[in-house]
């Protein structure tokens, strides 16, 4: 299956790719359409013409930003398409949230671990898709996306419909004490998003004791945000994959190695 998809309302295509149906190989197999990872030009190019037959869409229309772990949020309006290909690619070079309300174009980001998210205002027909790593996370990306689609179209959060795609989760995110201090300093309720655990790759000590470190809950993270914007509950979906445990299917760089594919999430207007 090409892509796991997510019902966010009759008007609107909401998806993440999986590993399958492609023609990418080794770490990249078998399909990736990232520019940043490594992977042949050749092949990114041929899944992308695959990807665009599978939505009806032209590879033109599909947008899709160089990530850098930021906070910064940029609207793609028809005035994008004027721009000359070294102008598009500067626009949205260090970008790691898109939103629209142009219809018939694909806005996506890539992630392999990090956390992606897509969300869809039935009301004003507009449309976000965000990368929040575990930085972008704790910058509260989601928060500030969520504002930016409030002043450029009118969005009530009270609206709007969320899809929390694979990334991984509490039981596989093992960090160092400083990711769990930035966490804690932009005052997240650790005794939600964070636990201790056994380490994930060490052999006991000498005396049976097991050493362990902090897990972060990204998906939880950032459906706080979501909350903590007006998105109720209910309008809230978690994939619950966790690509380090289903790298099989779902790309994973803690498991893969940085130099793999990566998971395009997007999300297209009809």
């Amino acid at each position: 299956m090409l892509t796991k998809n997510y019902d966010l309302g009759s008007r609107v295509t909401a998806f993440s790719t999986t590993r399958e149906g492609g023609v990418s190989t080794g770490n990249y197999a078998s399909f990736n359409i990232n520019h940043y990872c490594g992977d042949s030009e050749e092949h990114i190019a041929r899944n992308l013409e695959i990807l665009s037959r599978h939505l009806n869409i032209p590879t033109e229309n599909f947008i899709y930003p160089h990530q850098t772990h930021s906070r910064v949020v940029k609207a793609i309006t028809p005035d994008f398409f004027h721009l000359t290909e070294a102008e598009k690619k500067d626009y949205i070079e260090g970008v790691d949230a898109l939103i629209t309300d142009v219809s018939g174009i694909c806005i996506g980001v890539s992630t392999a671990d990090c956390i992606p998210v897509l969300i869809y205002d039935p009301d004003r027909h507009c449309a976000a898709a965000i990368h929040a790593g575990w930085r972008g996370t704790q910058q509260r990306i989601v928060e500030e996306t969520v504002r930016a689609m409030t002043a450029n179209y009118g969005s009530r959060p009270e609206s709007l419909r969320a899809a929390i795609g694979p990334g991984i989760t509490l039981q596989s995110f093992e960090v160092g004490d400083e990711v769990y201090k930035a966490f804690l300093d932009a005052q997240f309720p650790m005794q939600k998003i964070a636990r201790r655990f056994p380490l994930m790759n060490a052999e006991p000590l000498n005396d049976g004791s097991e050493q362990e470190k902090w897990h972060i809950d990204l998906p939880e993270c950032n459906r706080l945000q979501l909350l903590s914007c007006g998105v109720p509950a209910a309008n809230i979906h978690l994939s619950g994959i966790d690509t380090y445990t289903c790298s099989a299917r779902f790309f994973s760089a803690r498991r893969l190695g940085v130099a793999s594919g990566r998971i395009f999430s997007a999300i297209v207007l009809r």
